[in-house]
């Protein structure tokens, strides 16, 4: 607003006109300029950025630049923001958070405080004590202020001792106070229970954490013992035992000194008796006898190892009666005149025990060392028992009965156990799926038998051969599996020398036996002459000579198969024809992957020879969806024929373009 009066308006008193061309706020240099006028009226801009945030404003000017009051900050506030601190760009600074709260049960987990003290005991029923010193061990538990008294077991002490407080929260008074770590300190008294306990030390933790809080200690106090216990461990008086022989002195003297002799009991004279080793032990503490069988593993008697109870033993008997009942009373002292000592067992001398005569042949160390002190012997000379060899019987194997394989038989014959005969692994590994394949025919007086035609398989993995016949419709001949895998032995091989049919035995015309049954090879895959001529150094000559010539016939056929040149009888111009029409056809399986189809074709083909078995060419078809029940695929496979009952697949892949 100007207080300058405009040309051609009243100048009055009280009566001013505030100009709307004035383009400035009082103050403004163009408001002292009289002829200014207002050229720009667009409003102020009340979006800003901040740190590359939009945020809104409020306007601090009018239209035109013209400066406004409402939007300004207050003297208050204005007193307030020279008062504070200047903050961080991004708002205030953040504060340290406050140091974590740390729980008692935390803080002073397995902190205990323990003092050495004693406790007093009346006891009015004995004249040796009147009272006894009961030492004991107070915890103070600082995680929850708890209280328990253990008193340590001693020796032979009759009483029972161990935790006689359990762990708790120790009454004070009958006001409801317990006892705190402040209550306790050495040389004073603490009653708990009813009975009062002198503490007379701590430990040096317990010291070392009540002096950081600011308690005196008292001087520690030596500890009670009972007076009873110090009086027991007063060496006992000495006696004299008189010099002459008792029974009692000897036991105290001979206890737990054992004389050991190997003796042999021979009683081969008796019916599938033998010798047989035990130990005989004399107790020298009181003159009694014992015997203990010594067993073997496998020797087929009971694990009974007494023979002869720990007892004293006579050696010569008073003239009994025979009305004496011996086998019902004990021999008593009035019916033996001697019994048997110390001296009468010696190494290499024999020894009557009830009635039984044990050959003692070797004694250990210390009854060596026994009688060297005791009677002066020193010829301790072992015997060498020598023992009669075994009859050796002959193993003899049992003829085959012909069930299971051979080898699997005779893992009976060897062990209790029998174990499975071990395999060539490698040759399974690199014979893998490799079969040689024969065509046979049953060699038999029967016409119908000799038109029979089987297929032999000869798997090299493992050496095995079976049978297969193919069936034939309306032969009355119900075919299938002849044989199953096993292996053939030849005629005239035995148990010890078993010889079984291999590849080197099957040639073109020769006879096979098969369990009685004659074959004779008519034909072969061609897949056995490749594999016999990459091995020609594990084949004889004749062998492999037979095979090539009844394959070279063929090898007229196979470059004409390997060539694009179609099946006999079939033009060039017809199958191309009819492949167009089934690929046609074939756009609607959109399903089938031509690829896969080719692979798997040319993979069964492992000789690579172009032809493949009718059955295993259909089987490989349905294995992948191939429609060949269609009427031109059908159409299709029987132009790619040809004889011997073959397809040329690669005609018929011509219909697959990859």
């Amino acid at each position: 607003m100007s207080s300058e009066p405009r040309p051609g308006l009243p100048f009055l008193p009280g009566c001013s006109f505030r100009d709307p061309m004035v383009s400035a706020a009082p103050g403004h240099p163009s408001s002292r300029e009289p002829s200014a006028s207002k050229t720009s009226f667009h409003r102020s801009q009340t979006l800003g950025y901040k740190n590359g945030f939009a945020f809104s404003r409020l306007p601090t000017v009018g239209i035109g630049g013209e400066r406004l009051y409402v939007n300004q900050p207050s003297q208050a506030e204005l007193d307030e923001l020279s008062n504070t601190g200047p903050t961080l760009t991004y708002g205030q600074a953040k504060k340290a958070p406050p140091s974590g709260f740390i729980p008692a049960h935390v803080a002073f987990d397995k902190k205990v405080l323990k003092f050495d003290a004693y406790f007093q005991e009346d006891v009015p029923l004995s004249t040796e004590e009147h009272y006894r010193i009961r030492q004991v061990g107070i915890y103070y538990y600082l995680e929850d202020d708890t209280i328990s008294v253990t008193e340590p077991v001693v020796k032979n002490s009759g009483i029972r001792q161990g935790k006689l407080i359990r762990r708790h929260r120790v009454p004070k008074n009958d006001h409801g106070d317990h006892y705190h770590w402040k209550d306790l300190n050495r040389g004073i008294n603490i009653t708990m229970y009813g009975r009062t306990y002198r503490i007379v030390d701590c430990d040096p933790f317990t010291q070392v954490f009540l002096e950081s809080r600011g308690i005196e200690l008292n001087p520690p106090e030596k500890m009670v013992f009972d007076p009873y216990i110090e009086l027991r461990q007063m060496p006992m008086r000495m006696y004299i035992t008189p010099s002459d022989f008792d029974q009692l002195k000897q036991f105290l003297t001979y206890d737990k000194q054992v004389l050991r002799f190997y003796a042999m009991w021979d009683d081969t004279n008796s019916m599938f008796g033998e010798n047989r080793p035990y130990i005989i032990h004399y107790y020298l503490a009181d003159d009694t006898v014992e015997v203990r069988e010594v067993h073997k593993p496998n020797d087929g008697r009971d694990p009974f190892p007494v023979f002869i109870k720990r007892q004293r033993l006579p050696k010569t008997f008073v003239d009994k009666k025979k009305t004496f009942p011996s086998c019902v009373l004990e021999i008593s002292d009035q019916e033996v005149l001697e019994w048997y000592t110390a001296k009468d067992f010696a190494v290499g001398k024999p020894t009557t025990l009830l009635g039984r005569t044990f050959f003692i042949y070797d004694c250990d160390e210390f009854t060596r060392n026994f009688y060297r002190d005791k009677f002066g012997i020193t010829d301790f000379q072992p015997v060498e028992i020598k023992k009669k060899p075994p009859e050796e019987i002959p193993q003899v194997i049992p003829p085959y009965n012909g069930y299971g394989f051979l080898e699997d038989s005779l893992q009976n014959c060897y062990s209790l156990f029998p174990k499975r005969p071990r395999k060539d692994v490698i040759k399974m590994l690199e014979n893998d799926h490799k079969v040689l394949r024969y065509q046979v025919a049953l060699e038999s007086p029967n016409p119908v038998d000799t038109k029979r035609r089987f297929i032999l398989s000869y798997f090299l993995s493992n050496d095995m051969i079976s049978i297969y016949e193919p069936p034939v419709r309306n032969s009355g001949i119900i075919g299938g599996k002849y044989l199953g895998k096993t292996r053939v032995a030849k005629p005239g091989s035995t148990t010890e020398n078993a010889e079984y049919y291999g590849p080197s035995d099957l040639t073109i015309g020769s006879t096979i036996e098969v369990f009685g049954h004659r074959f004779i090879i008519t034909d072969a895959d061609e897949y056995v002459l490749n594999y016999m001529e990459s091995n020609a150094e594990s084949f004889p000559a004749t062998t492999l000579q037979s095979m090539r010539d009844h394959f070279h016939p063929r090898q007229v056929v196979e470059e004409t198969a390997k060539s694009d040149v179609p099946a006999p009888g079939t033009s060039k111009q017809e199958l191309d024809e009819l492949i167009a029409r089934v690929q046609e056809e074939l756009k609607l399986h959109n399903y089938l992957n031509y690829s896969n189809i080719r692979e798997a074709l040319l993979r069964s083909d492992k000789d690579e020879s172009g032809f493949l078995n009718r059955a295993k060419f259909l089987s490989v078809c349905d294995s992948l969806n191939v429609p060949t029940s269609a009427v031109l695929v059908n159409k299709l496979i029987d132009l790619c024929s040809c004889g011997d009952d073959k397809i040329n697949y690669r005609d018929f892949l011509r219909a697959f373009p990859s």
